[in-house]
């Protein structure tokens, strides 16, 4: 595999591409509803609900990428192959829906195998998390959240994962409210109790919302997600495609314990390891928003001269793991000793659920892990 070609840990070029979901940065579009679904503005406030991850799901998402072309080129088959080992995977515990273009459905179904279901959907990259609607409660049912995903800030080329949010929620019949802001579902890490963390530099920023200021963003996200605090955590501006997402940084496991992601000791002191020092600092400091202290344990990164998987921008974050019914999928790097103990950590916090690894190197080598490629859909399992 190649590790020259540019990564979602790189920017890409900046481009404005007339099919994204919003105008200028942090503009959102108040465009017609999609037939078989409403559409409205936020307004949601204490009746929405933000749910944690660890609650029961409907379903996973998935994409299958599509784009080679200036971001996967020859190392398409290769993150292929581990979006389908991890649909497989994450299938044995829970329904998973991959979509797919409709002219690669028959190869995604081929891969990913039948106890997947792939639908026809046009996607750009495997980035669900993000491109997926975040999912709230309200009034006892489901709403989608679009959060007019623009590609990271205009970096990379998203004409159909612009519509992901949109079409999906159609094709489910599920109410879609369009956000005030411009975000992504990795930009959030809530606990189900009402708190919310979030790195600053993934949101507060000039490529998504233009001119609006910290408190502004976090007025707009306590009403269209119904959270009740906001902990901010200064993130990495301008040195990944994301501005540095929280879903490699920090993640609960029940409210008001967090997995704090840590470097190796190997590896040298730089802005990724700075963003997690300062993140310890504020959570050591800071309560949720039922007013307990944060228990902040830290989740080792493997060393980097023992892993299989190759690259500048390979992220090595145990921290971007997935909690699905029943299960938590975690990275496997290769590093024996890294991996046992990551999987160890992950099975004291989570007793009742298996702690399943996965092969996922060309993924992260591309700047993601498999928190960033699945998204859950918030219900009862479907049948």
């Amino acid at each position: 595999m190649s590790n020259l070609r540019p990564t979602r840990r790189t920017a890409l070029h900046a481009l404005a591409f007339g099919a994204a979901a919003c105008g200028p940065a942090g503009t959102a579009l108040r465009s017609g509803s999609p037939a078989g679904s409403s559409s409205s503005t936020p307004g949601g406030g204490p009746e929405r609900r933000l749910g944690a991850e660890w609650e029961s799901h409907t379903r996973t998402f998935m994409s299958w990428p599509a784009l080679a072309a200036g971001v996967w080129e020859e190392d398409l088959r290769y993150v292929r192959e581990d979006v389908a080992r991890i649909a497989r995977a994450v299938g044995e515990y829970e329904a998973v829906v991959v979509m797919a273009r409709p002219d690669q459905v028959t190869a995604a179904q081929r891969a990913c195998g039948s106890q997947v279901e792939v639908i026809p959907l046009a996607v750009d990259d495997l980035w669900a998390r993000d491109t997926v609607p975040v999912f709230v409660g309200e009034g006892g049912k489901v709403t989608g959240i679009d959060f007019n995903f623009n590609g990271w800030g205009n970096k990379q080329d998203h004409t159909n994962d612009a519509k992901v949010g949109s079409a999906l929620l159609e094709k489910y019949g599920i109410p879609r409210v369009q956000a005030p802001l411009v975000a992504e579902g990795g930009s959030f890490e809530p606990d189900g109790e009402g708190t919310l963390l979030i790195t600053e530099s993934s949101i507060v920023n000039d490529n998504r919302n233009e001119g609006r200021s910290r408190e502004t963003v976090e007025a707009e996200l306590k009403q269209t997600l119904g959270v009740e605090k906001v902990v901010w955590l200064a993130g990495v501006r301008g040195e990944d495609i994301t501005d540095a997402h929280v879903d490699s940084l920090v993640r609960f496991t029940e409210p008001g314990v967090v997995l704090l992601d840590r470097a190796h000791p190997n590896t040298p002191p730089d802005s990724w390891s700075r963003s997690a020092d300062q993140a310890k600092s504020v959570l050591s400091k800071a309560t949720d928003a039922r007013g307990r202290r944060f228990e902040v344990i830290d989740l080792p990164q493997p060393d980097l001269n023992r892993i299989t998987g190759r690259g500048d921008d390979f992220v090595a974050a145990y921290a971007n793991f997935y909690i699905a019914n029943d299960a938590v999928f975690m990275p496997r790097f290769g590093d024996r000793k890294a991996d046992d103990r990551a999987r160890g950590i992950l099975r004291e916090h989570f007793p009742q659920r298996d702690v399943v690894p996965v092969v996922i190197d060309t993924i992260a080598s591309g700047g993601g892990g498999i928190h960033c490629s699945t998204h859950d859909q918030p219900g009862k399992p479907a049948a």
